[in-house]
């Protein structure tokens, strides 16, 4: 990651008393988080133009930061983190991971409100700022994750290509969720002699799918070839770069 200017402004201490618990805003009609930027990257995106909110304890966020790290975007799109903790004003920035250094902003919803007045919407990371219109690009980690890996090769060399024009279609097939225990069985099974997911080769399916199985805890071992999948992963640079176990519910130190 680049150097960057760093500003001396950080929010105060987490204080749900004086502010309440955060709240995800969603829908009448659709349970999940209303994501209100879906905006893409230009096709002929400029070193230094874009820069990516994100946060060390979440697993969409971290989707984005080793597609980052696997595009090789380090001195081409910059990266700074918010706090792991927020209370009612959602994420901030504070002395663990420093302040803000695009916009001096103390608090992720500034960014939000300076894109759309009086912003209503879910507070998330990750988010794509873009320096030039001084706005919120995106809030949508698939298709930031998406065009982090894919818009930038006139001006990056990747380390891995990991959304190939010919296993798309496959990559968007792949069920990667882990809500039961059935799944991981099926899971564990699909990598049995199996390095990756798709294609023989590191895709975003494999991203995907570390970013919850590195969250998953001890459980993890229960399923032999998902954990050896894992810790092979883990060996990237990428992955590991971008993985703080200490940030997650159920670390598995067992992986390091």
């Amino acid at each position: 990651m680049s150097k960057l200017p760093r500003s001396s402004r950080l929010a105060s201490p987490v204080d749900t008393a004086a502010h309440g618990e955060y709240r995800i805003v969603r829908a009448p009609d659709d349970p999940r988080p209303l994501y209100r930027f879906t905006g893409r990257v230009d096709d002929d995106p400029q070193p230094g133009r874009y820069h990516l909110y994100a946060g060390w304890f979440c697993p969409w966020s971290q989707r984005v930061t080793i597609a980052h790290a696997l595009a090789g975007l380090g001195d081409v799109v910059t990266v700074s983190f918010v706090d792991n903790a927020r209370d009612g004003r959602g994420w901030a920035f504070r002395e663990r991971y420093g302040p803000d250094p695009v916009n001096g902003f103390t608090l992720l919803r500034h960014a939000y409100e300076a894109t759309e007045e009086g912003f209503d919407g879910h507070v998330s990371v990750p988010a794509l700022w873009d320096r030039d219109q001084a706005r919120v690009v995106s809030n949508d980690f698939a298709g930031i994750g998406i065009d982090l890996a894919t818009k930038f090769g006139k001006v990056a060399t990747p380390v891995v290509e990991t959304y190939p024009e010919q296993l798309r279609a496959e990559i968007e097939a792949t069920d990667v969720t882990i809500d039961t225990a059935a799944k991981l069985t099926a899971l564990d099974q699909r990598l049995a002699g199996r390095a990756y997911l798709v294609g023989g080769v590191l895709t975003e399916a494999d991203i995907r799918l570390w970013v919850h199985l590195a969250r998953l805890g001890p459980r993890l071992a229960e399923y032999p070839n998902l954990h050896r999948y894992a810790r092979n992963l883990y060996r990237i640079p990428a992955f590991r770069d971008t993985t703080d176990f200490s940030t997650y519910p159920h670390p598995d130190w067992s992986l390091a």
